[in-house]
């Protein structure tokens, strides 16, 4: 199979699809891999280190979209991206298109097999190619979030260890699975006061385990959420529904009941958000403010890290990059159940329900497209 890997150009976007690690693999397997040049460089991945891996370097993006069969990227393809798809192309990357129609529209009439990293799961329901990122970003949700409790970003001047004399802050996050639990252990590790809200009990109990009680625990309800809103000086959105939009769990009158200068930080903005006042931004104009309260809603935190991010997502996307390569889309999901939930567009149509449900869309299962 021919494969591409072109630069990523969302706003400071340093990943890149592939390591050289990974085109010597799918070189090894019998595969054609180009890179465009530069690609690696945010990651600090030269270009002379591909081709030592057995890749050829091209000049464009253009060239690289036009060549490919397969396409292996990080990020959904942004507007400048959606001419250079072609029919019957391959595209293996975060798709997160719940919220994104005008995306999921081009899929659909370019008739590009979109397989997206963040649904996928393994045997156990788990999945295995959102968890390095999920990670990732929610210990930098911490970090960013105590940067812009400084008063000279807008926050409310707030050291969240606080220090002898002076009680440490309190830092609220919506959610304990993946995002959440790393969200947990850096602000536990900086002394602030934690609470976490979940709907799943057994995993109130695993919090309240892993963390020895450090954690306060509350069922996720519109009571409880009030309550921890008023105490926050940091907020994190930390929810997840695999494929589907986020549900809006904060909304604009809970959003007054926070104290001035607070922050809040989405990580579920990729799916849209789990605050009714979010919206996406960037790394280069990353806040807004909304009601007093600093709003931290950039769409690729993961970005901003990408010697470390580049490297934990490559080992997870390889292998199903190689079944993908290997074997082709239609047997590489016959044998393996969790990567055709990875499907998400297939034939000009949708084929992951909730994405489909979310847009008001049809759904149309992969097999009675075969």
């Amino acid at each position: 199979m021919r494969i591409g890997i072109p630069k990523e150009i969302k706003d400071h976007e340093y990943r890149v699809g592939m390591i050289p690690a990974g085109v010597h693999a799918l070189v090894e397997a019998g595969h054609e891999v180009v890179v465009q040049e530069g690609a690696g460089l945010g990651s600090g991945i030269p270009n002379e280190d591909y081709t030592a891996a057995g890749a050829r370097i091209l000049p464009d993006a253009a060239s690289v979209w036009g060549w490919a069969d397969m396409i292996i990227k990080v990020k959904e393809p942004v507007a400048p991206e959606y001419g250079l798809m072609r029919s019957g192309q391959l595209l293996f990357t975060y798709l997160h298109l719940a919220p994104l129609p005008e995306l999921t529209g081009v899929l659909l009439e370019r008739q590009v097999t979109g397989v997206a990293y963040e649904t996928i799961e393994d045997r156990q329901g788990r999945l295995p190619l959102l968890t390095p990122m999920s990670e990732v970003a929610g210990r930098m949700a911490v970090v960013v979030g105590a940067s812009f409790l400084q008063r000279i970003h807008g926050g409310r001047g707030t050291l969240l260890a606080g220090v002898p004399g002076v009680p440490p802050g309190d830092v609220v996050i919506l959610g304990g699975g993946i995002v959440g639990i790393n969200s947990i252990k850096m602000a536990v590790g900086l002394g602030a006061t934690v609470t976490v809200l979940e709907t799943n009990h057994d995993r109130m109990r695993h919090i309240d385990d892993l963390f020895a009680g450090q954690v306060i625990t509350l069922a996720s309800n519109p009571y409880n959420l009030r309550a921890a809103l008023r105490r926050a000086d940091l907020l994190i959105g930390a929810v997840l529904i695999p494929g589907a939009a986020a549900p809006k769990l904060v909304t604009r009158d809970m959003l007054k009941l926070m104290k001035e200068g607070a922050v809040a930080v989405d990580v579920a903005v990729d799916q849209g958000g789990c605050f009714e006042t979010t919206r996406p931004t960037t790394h280069s104009d990353p806040t807004y403010v909304v009601d007093g309260v600093v709003h931290y809603c950039v769409a690729n935190m993961p970005g901003a890290v990408p010697r470390t991010s580049t490297f934990a997502l490559n080992n997870v996307t390889l292998p199903y990059a190689l079944a993908l390569a290997n074997k082709g889309v239609e047997k590489a999901v016959a044998d393996d159940a969790g990567l055709l939930l990875g499907v998400n567009t297939f034939k000009g149509h949708i084929t992951y329900e909730a994405v489909a449900t979310s847009q008001g869309r049809p759904f149309k299962a992969f097999k009675d497209l075969l």
